[in-house]
């Protein structure tokens, strides 16, 4: 007996980087220790809150109680349209609930290992990642986070990481086998188990990328690449590999590799110009009609899964493609040769079509162009393919066009409810699931009415897969969240009252302080001093530093070239440069401090620092600039913004410089509005290239200058963020007082006075400008106009002109509190206060003086590992949900007409399956669950599953899936299909033919029925027996009646029930063949 090295038992398995779940009782022991003390933690620190607001309002009755927070001033115009306070809750009231399976990750946290792809199977999700394969089992959704998981994974629920690989381009599950298929950027294609997440099989598929894989019907793996390449690799070929002796080991990888067959080469001749050259990018298995759907973005293909034959090419408009017909002088003959005569014949076309098709290709793509234009297709892009139980075909295009084709290529109809580009279908019972770039996700039915849609997430929906009740959906910046399969349905309010209800359990209050500062620079250069007296003395005990300035360089030189380095994506110059390293060495950047963002625009400078210690709560830093200048074209006014995401919750910073002069006061308000409704955030270029998207239609959308993808549509961006600061030189000025009175009240320090004068000021009272925002009480000096080098209030300038003293430089803000909820919670998750608000008057190197702010905030947060925990504590606990789950989950009842069939060649059997429900649809798949060869005896022997389960060469099956509507009888055709020779390919043409095994054989089909809800089965074997000759010998059962159709032997059983698990054959017929 040879000796097997299967890796599918193998009972080796590497030490994985993150922690495998239910590893070891005392792990599991620890995990669930560290889960309980962090939920008392919390329900501690609720408590605290609560008594400590008692405490605080007790106190504030009393007079002349002392506060560490300043007084403020709050601007009217707060509250409505483009100003009012995002919508916070503990369950996000306009969605789903939805369980957090790996919450969005810190986007600095996944350079190189995005997950770019999920695929499903019945126990397991998978996800792809630029450097390797990620399993959860569907068992442990609601556990806690392991311990020792990467970054960015901390409250992630338990996973298996395999060892380090190739980008994963693509996922297809195995059941039949138990392993899945993953086609890398590198041109591989890997097999790993499902039980180890062992990679046992791989091999060079393509010379570029694998874009796309699917098992078809057969049993064989398909695989696209670029340029129009398809790939069949023979399930034949690949069984011998999986499990191979220890001598054949070594040879596996390049036997599959070789093994390929190429059916462009028996269509070639055909001429078909726009698929061969495009990208195949989408594979889609169709059981009901045994096909396969191959597409790019503008062309389909459909060819025959048994056969693999072509019958159809098309494009997106439903027309079938242009053959460029040969003459038949230029035909090359096709002749079965031997040897090296046939393959150098082979060599020699392959390489002259393919020379062809590539000509071709290109004057094809130049005719669309001079036709349609150079981007008159872009639009209607394929993103998107899925098929439907009901056996329709659906596609979702760049300009959100949802079409809907039948299964012989016709286009049927078409739907648009979004003008997002579509991303990604997942298909279950009778819905379907869209996602779009803007994040959004909407339900379907068959027949395309809409039946709800919310935003899932802030980025594009980039993969759906569907299990254990969940759609979950993987967003472009990696995180999966499930979506319970009603949704939307009754189980959405029950679950967000009851999560609502125990929001106390998984909130938790953060604490920080936020140093922010604004200095207009003139041009000049600061000492050391000056910038520890305005920065470094106060920044001891502060988490994160912001630092806004203005003309740090001007000049019509450095105006224009600066404007032109913005058309190109440059910014930054050189004296930037200088104060980045001077304010960094000021906090001591590297040891105590990390520099996460910086953003220039002409003279406009903002950077922002984060303490060390909280380096692990900050991210996703994206930058913005607005130019208000001549034509808002010019940098010399206008903005620059980052954004960050700390503690789950979003930071904005403004750094502004508006227009000048006492009377410009609605300019200023112009600049101000400006800035707010069009300032769009982008990611800086090295993190653009390290989280580059799986898809074409999210860098289009990346592209654009338009609202950006991470707000909801016509909303700014700005007003989606949980708090936002405005600081800079604002340029408002006293008015209605002259110069000489200014002095005399600044020397008096009679603020209030002058505060009445202030344009600002006056404007917010207004609500003409920074509607909703807060300034602390000015306590310190107007901070404009000075003489440089000149100390203490005497420097105000004394020149020929005497400008006014005015608050020019300021710094303003927004939280989440509103007008109904003011204590930090999950409604209102930031709130914060001034500590302190105050200029640096011994600083002289500018004519205007540094101007500081410390923000104290609170920051609520959920832990989304607690979370998780509690949502499958509701899921289990609550009796009215438990009963509406297992009405809804109910599987119909269904019987089948036979468990025996009797086949010979080319007989047709039918199959009926009935659903006896008079209320509720029934679901059918029907798979192979093996083929064994029936010995001398009349036995079987073992039966081997082919890849997916699929069926035979010999044997159709058609429909393999669909609906049976109550009362309704589906009948299924069992054909057998004269096959009697086999080829063996060697780099896509067939080298060897031999004829087929002629001793009967005999397949288990099982007939998989589910509900419209649930993706639990109950299954049927049928015994499907082909016998090879001529006369067929049944054991004759008087209780049995024999029925037969043309050109059928049917052996019909009683109707049976069907069972939860497989039904046993108690007494099987048995056979004597000749």
């Amino acid at each position: 007996m040879e000796e097997k090295d299967d890796f599918l038992s193998s009972p080796s398995l590497r030490p994985f980087v993150d922690s495998s779940p239910s590893s070891s009782d005392d792990e599991n022991d620890a995990v669930s220790l560290h889960s309980t003390s962090k939920r008392l933690d919390y329900m501690l620190q609720f408590l605290d809150r609560k008594l400590s607001v008692a405490n605080v309002n007790f106190v504030s009755n009393i007079p002349d109680a002392s506060s560490s927070s300043l007084p403020e001033f709050e601007a009217k115009g707060g509250g409505t349209g483009m100003f009012r306070v995002p919508v916070r809750a503990a369950v996000h009231p306009n969605r789903p609930p939805r369980l957090e399976l790996r919450p969005q990750p810190l986007r600095e946290t996944q350079i190189g290992c995005f997950l770019r792809t999920v695929v499903s199977t019945e126990s397991q999700l998978w996800a792809g990642t630029e450097c390797a394969v990620r399993v959860w089992n569907l068992k442990d959704l609601y556990s806690a986070a392991a311990a020792g998981q990467g970054e960015g994974d901390a409250e992630t629920a338990p996973f298996r990481e395999s060892m380090c690989t190739s980008a994963v381009m693509c996922l297809v599950g195995d059941e039949g086998n138990r392993v899945v298929w993953s086609g890398h950027r590198d041109g591989r294609i890997r097999c790993w188990s499902m039980e180890l997440v062992k990679e046992g099989l791989s091999w060079q598929a393509h010379r570029g990328p694998v874009l796309s894989l699917v098992i078809s019907c057969y049993g064989d793996l398909w695989s696209g690449s670029e340029g129009g390449v398809i790939k069949i690799w023979p399930w034949e070929a690949i069984e011998k590999a999986l499990s191979p002796t220890i001598e054949e080991r070594h040879m596996s990888s390049l036997l599959v590799e070789r093994s390929y067959i190429d059916p462009w080469t028996q269509v070639a001749v055909n001429g078909f110009t726009n698929v061969l050259s495009s990208d195949v990018r989408y594979l889609l298995s169709d059981p009901s009609t045994a096909k396969v759907w191959s597409a790019g973005y503008l062309s389909f293909a459909l060819w025959d899964a048994r056969t693999r034959e072509l019958l159809k090419v098309f494009n997106t408009d439903g027309l079938n493609e242009n053959r460029v017909d040969i003459s038949p002088a230029q035909e090359f003959p096709v002749e079965f040769l031997s040897g090296a005569k046939k393959d150098k014949t082979q060599s020699s076309f392959g390489f002259f079509q393919r020379s062809r098709n590539a000509l071709m290709g290109a004057a094809d793509a130049v005719r669309r162009v001079a036709v349609k234009g150079a981007f008159g297709d872009d639009n209607r892009r394929t993103e998107a393919l899925v098929i439907a139980v009901d056996t329709m075909i659906w596609t979702g295009c760049t300009n959100g066009l949802l079409v809907q084709w039948d299964r012989y290529g016709n286009r049927m109809q078409e739907f648009h409810y979004h003008s997002s580009a579509v991303q990604c279908f997942s298909t279950f019972g009778l819905r379907i699931w869209v996602g779009y770039a803007s994040g959004t996700v909407q339900v379907l039915d068959l027949d395309g009415n809409l039946l709800g849609g919310w935003v899932a997430d802030n980025c594009p929906i980039i993969k759906i897969a569907i299990g254990a009740g969940y759609v979950f959906t993987l967003a472009n910046h990696g995180g999966i969240c499930g979506w319970n399969i009603t949704s939307p349905g009754p189980l959405d309010s029950i679950v967000c009252s009851e999560l609502a209800g125990k929001e106390f359990i998984y909130t938790r209050i953060e604490n920080l302080k936020i140093l922010t500062g604004t200095w207009n620079v003139g041009q000049g250069r600061a000492s050391q001093d000056s910038l520890i007296s305005w920065l470094g003395s106060v920044a001891s005990d502060v988490g994160i530093v912001v630092v806004g300035l203005q003309e740090v360089e001007m000049g019509a030189g450095f105006l224009a070239m600066s404007a032109a380095k913005e058309t190109v994506g440059l910014e930054g110059s050189s004296v930037g440069q200088w104060w980045l390293d001077m304010i960094g060495k000021t906090l001591d950047e590297g040891s105590t401090f990390e520099r996460v963002g910086s953003r220039q625009l002409a003279g406009l400078l903002i950077a922002m620092w984060v303490r060390h210690d909280l380096k692990a709560h900050v991210g996703d830093v994206d930058a913005a600039a607005v130019p208000c200048g001549f034509g808002r074209a010019i940098g010399n006014k206008g903005a620059v913004g980052l954004r960050i995401r700390l503690y789950d919750r979003i930071m904005c910073f403004v750094n502004c410089h508006f227009a000048a002069h006492l009377e410009a006061v609605n300019r200023r308000n112009a600049d101000f509005d400006h800035v707010y409704r069009t300032m769009t955030f982008s990611r800086s270029n090295f993190l653009n290239c390290a989280a580059a998207s799986a898809s074409s239609a999210v860098q289009i959308l990346r592209g654009t200058n338009a609202i950006g993808s991470n707000s909801i549509e016509g909303i700014p961006e700005l007003s989606e963020a949980d708090m936002v600061v405005f600081l800079g030189d604002f340029n408002y000025q006293l008015d209605g007082i002259s110069y000489d009175e200014a002095r005399d009240f600044v020397s008096q320090r009679c603020f209030d006075w002058l505060r009445e004068r202030d344009q600002l000021r006056v404007e917010m009272t207004a609500g003409n400008v920074f509607q909703g925002m807060r300034e602390a009480d000015i306590t310190f000096p107007p901070t404009y106009k000075f003489e440089r080098h000149q100390a203490g209030l005497a420097g105000y300038d004394s020149g020929e002109k005497k400008r006014i003293p005015a608050w020019c430089d300021r710094i303003l803000y927004r939280d989440t509190r509103s007008a109904l909820v003011s204590e930090c919670c999950l409604q209102c998750p930031v709130v914060s206060s001034v500590s302190r608000y105050e200029a640096s008057m011994d600083v002289t190197d500018s004519d205007h003086k540094p101007v500081r702010c410390i923000f104290t905030l609170d920051i609520a947060r959920v832990d989304e590992s607690v979370r998780r925990q509690e949502l499958g504590d509701i899921l289990k606990s609550n009796g009215k949900l438990k009963c509406m789950l297992e009405e809804l989950c109910k599987i119909p009842e269904t019987i089948v007409s036979t468990n025996k069939i009797i086949l010979q060649n080319q007989d047709t059997s039918i199959l009926r399956i009935t659903n006896k429900s008079g209320q509720k649809d029934a679901f059918f798949n029907i798979i192979c669950e093996g083929q064994s060869v029936i010995k001398e005896d009349g036995h079987a022997s073992d039966h081997c599953a082919r890849g997916s389960f699929g069926f035979p060469r010999w044997l159709q099956v058609t429909p393999a899936a669909g609906i049976i509507r109550p009362d309704h009888i589906a009948e299924v055709s069992v054909h057998h299909e004269e096959h009697q020779t086999l080829e063996e390919f060697v780099d896509g043409v067939p080298h060897n033919c031999w004829c087929e095994n002629t001793r009967d054989k005999e397949v288990i089909l099982v007939v998989k029925v589910h509900g419209r809800y649930t993706d639990n089965t109950k299954s049927h074997r049928v015994f499907v027996r082909h016998c090879c000759s001529a006369k067929t010998k049944q054991s004759e059962h008087p209780e049995h009646n024999t029925k037969q159709t043309q050109g059928t032997a049917l052996l019909r059983s009683n109707f049976q029930h069907l069972s939860s698990s497989y039904d046993v054959v108690d007494n099987l017929w048995s056979i004597d063949s000749p």
